[in-house]
C-alpha cells in the first residue's frame, strides 16, 4: 500500500487436489439432493442447475488454503526479490516469478504484443502484468470485472518511502505479498471452475504503486480492453495482519446493495467487517472510482512493521489471508454471475466527507413513558422495589416512591422483569400500580398517564440510499422488545418472518402487524444474526 469468481463434471475437477477431500461433507451440504422435484421437470432441472453452481463456487472457495498462501508469501517476500523495487533487478524478477503462473493457469495475455506484461517508463522499465479468464455467457462476457492487488514494495528503502532503518531489504510480506497471494490464490480457483463465471475476470498485478499508483494510473490512461468493458473492480491490498480488529471494507457505498451482498457472503468466515465511508488515493482502486467504476478494497490495516525492513513472511497471519482470499473469491463471482449489471453511485464521492454523520446519525432517545428504575433484592421471591422516580416523569406526577414494592400492574401480578418492561412500554391511557410502601398497611393505588404513545417494537430507523431493501436502526429503546432481543442502533435489518421487504413502507407495515415471536435478520459490523422479538399486542412501533 502506498503511504500518503452435471455434478459428475464437478466431482471431477476437485481431483487434482486431495486436500479437496476434506470439504466433501460441505459441498454435500450445499447439493442436497440429486431428485429434487420442483412440479415440473424444468423446475427440477434449474433447481439442480443452481446447486451444482452452489457446489462448484463450495469447492472454488475451498481450494484456497492456509498452506498455499504460506508458501506464496513465503516466495515473493524472500529476500531473492530484493523487496521488489518497481524497475528493479528484484522488480523485475518477482514479475518473471508471477507471470509463469498466468502462463500454468493459461490465462488470455492482455498485455503488451499478446504478452501478459504491459511496460511503461519508470526507474527505467516497469511492468504490469494483466491477463484473462473470458465469461461463459455470450453477452455478459463483453462485461469485465477486475481484480487487482500491486506486486511491488520499495526495495531496500529510501526516504520518502520507508520509516526504516534504510539499506536493508524491504520484503513487504504484508505490502504487498499478501494481496498478490490472494489474487494468485483467486485466480486458480477461477480458472479450474468447470465453467467460467458469466462474466469475463481480469486479474492484474500493478507495478510501482508505492511511487504514485504510477501502474494502475498507466492501465486506465491506456487500458489493454475498453475501459468501458469495465464495471466493478476489487483491490486486495495488506490483507496479512487480520486480527481482533477485522476487515476494513472501502467503497462498498459506490455500488448500491453491496454491504449486504458482502455481509451475506461473509456468513462463512463470520468475519468482523468495518464498512468505512472513506474512500482515499492511497491504493490501486483510486484510479478505477475517479473514472466512476464501482469498487471494493479489503484491508487489515496499518501495523508498525508498515514500510519498514521487519514486514517479513514471519509475521503474516496465513489462515486471514486465506479467508479474505475467500470472501474476495466470493464477492467477484457474486458480481461476475449477477443477473445485473453493476452500477455506480455517484453519491459515494460526497457521502467519503459527511455519509456517515448524516446517514447514521443516532435518533434522539424516546422519553421515559412512566420514569421509574427498580430492581428485585435477593431473598425468597422479593417483590420489585422502586429505585429511582425521574423528576418530573409521569410517576413522579402520580405519587411513587423510591422504596415503593411494585406489586400488580393494571391487576397483574408483577412477576416476570422482562415481561413488565415489555407491558409499561405497550401501555394504552390510564394504567393502575399497585405497590406495598412502608408506614402503610394496605397496599397503595397509584394512577399513572404514561408519556407518549404505546410502544411495540421499540425501534426508529432510516433508509440508506446505498443499500436498498434494507433498514437501518436510529435508535432502540430500553427494555423493549427490540432491546431484550439484542437489537442496537446502526443495526440494518435484513429480513422479517424469513422474507425480504421491498422498501421501509413495507417494513413498517410487517413490523407493526406480525404476531410474536417476529423473526428477523440484521447485520452488524458483516455479521449477520438471527434474532427473534418477543412482543406484545397492538400495532405500533
Amino acid at each position: 500500500m502506498r503511504s500518503e469468481f452435471g455434478l459428475r463434471t464437478i466431482l471431477a475437477s476437485l481431483a487434482p487436489r486431495c486436500s479437496r477431500q476434506s470439504w466433501m461433507s460441505r459441498i454435500l451440504q450445499l447439493v442436497g439432493s440429486a431428485a429434487v422435484v420442483v412440479g415440473s421437470a424444468g423446475a427440477a432441472y434449474e433447481a439442480s442447475a443452481n446447486d451444482q453452481l452452489k457446489a462448484a463456487i463450495a469447492a472454488a472457495a475451498n481450494s484456497i488454503t492456509k498452506d498455499e498462501v504460506t508458501e506464496l508469501v513465503d516466495a515473493l517476500a524472500d529476500d531473492t526479490f530484493e523487496g521488489r523495487d518497481a524497475g528493479s533487478r528484484g522488480g523485475r524478477a518477482a514479475g518473471t516469478y508471477l507471470v509463469k503462473k498466468f502462463e500454468d493457469l493459461k490465462l488470455k495475455p492482455i498485455g503488451d504484443q499478446g504478452t501478459y506484461f504491459q511496460n511503461f517508463q519508470y526507474n527505467g522499465v516497469s511492468r504490469n502484468i494483466v491477463g484473462l479468464i473470458e465469461g461463459s455467457d455470450e453477452k455478459l462476457k463483453n462485461e469485465v470485472v477486475v481484480i487487482g492487488a500491486h506486486y511491488d514494495h520499495v526495495g531496500y528503502g529510501r526516504t520518502g518511502n520507508s520509516f526504516g532503518p534504510l539499506g536493508y531489504i524491504h520484503n513487504g510480506a504484508d505490502d504487498n505479498a499478501s494481496g498478490t497471494t490472494g489474487l494468485l490464490e483467486i485466480m486458480e480457483a477461477i480458472a479450474e471452475l468447470p465453467t467460467p463465471p458469466r462474466r469475463s475476470v481480469m486479474f492484474a498485478l500493478w507495478d510501482a504503486e508505492e511511487h504514485g499508483l504510477i501502474g494502475s494510473k498507466h492501465w486506465v490512461s491506456s487500458p489493454t480492453i475498453p475501459l468501458d468493458r469495465v464495471v466493478f473492480y476489487l483491490n486486495l491490498d495488506m490483507i496479512g495482519r487480520l486480527g481482533k480488529t477485522g476487515v476494513e471494507v472501502i467503497g462498498s457505498r459506490t455500488m448500491p446493495g453491496m454491504r449486504k451482498s458482502i455481509s451475506q457472503l461473509n456468513t462463512d468466515s463470520n468475519l468482523t467487517l468495518d464498512f468505512t465511508y472513506k474512500i482515499k488515493e492511497d491504493s490501486d482502486h483510486h484510479p478505477f472510482f475517479a473514472k466512476g467504476i464501482p469498487f471494493v478494497m479489503y484491508h487489515t490495516g496499518l501495523h508498525d512493521d508498515y514500510h519498514r525492513p521487519s514486514d517479513d513472511a514471519d509475521r503474516i497471519n496465513a489462515d486471514g489471508v486465506r479467508q479474505l482470499a475467500r470472501l474476495s473469491l466470493l464477492t467477484i463471482l457474486e458480481v461476475a454471475n449477477a443477473d445485473q449489471s453493476p452500477s455506480y453511485r455517484p453519491a459515494s464521492v460526497r457521502e467519503i466527507v459527511v455519509g456517515k454523520q448524516m446517514i447514521e446519525q443516532p435518533a434522539p432517545s424516546t422519553p421515559p413513558r412512566f420514569g421509574m428504575s427498580w430492581n428485585r433484592p435477593e431473598g425468597d421471591k422479593p417483590a420489585w422495589v422502586v429505585t429511582s422516580v425521574t423528576p418530573g416523569s409521569p410517576c413522579e406526577k402520580a405519587g411513587l416512591k423510591s422504596g415503593d414494592k411494585l406489586l400488580t400492574l393494571s391487576g397483574r401480578p408483577i412477576d416476570d422483569d422482562s415481561k413488565f418492561r415489555l407491558e409499561l412500554l405497550a401501555a394504552s391511557g390510564t394504567t393502575e400500580l399497585t405497590v406495598e410502601r412502608a408506614g402503610e398497611a394496605e397496599p397503595v393505588k397509584i394512577t399513572v398517564e404514561p408519556a407518549g404513545s404505546p410502544i411495540r417494537i421499540g425501534i426508529t430507523w432510516r433508509e440508506d440510499p446505498a443499500e436498498p431493501q434494507t433498514v437501518l436502526l436510529t435508535s432502540v429503546v430500553p427494555g423493549s422488545a427490540a432491546h431484550q432481543a439484542g437489537l442496537e442502533p446502526r443495526d440494518r435489518i435484513y429480513t422479517l418472518a424469513g422474507k425480504p421487504f421491498a422498501d421501509t413502507n413495507e417494513f413498517r407495515d410487517l413490523i407493526s402487524k406480525l404476531p410474536s415471536p417476529i423473526e428477523l435478520t440484521y447485520e452488524r459490523m458483516g455479521k449477520i444474526v438471527s434474532t427473534k422479538l418477543n412482543v406484545l399486542g397492538g400495532e405500533a412501533n
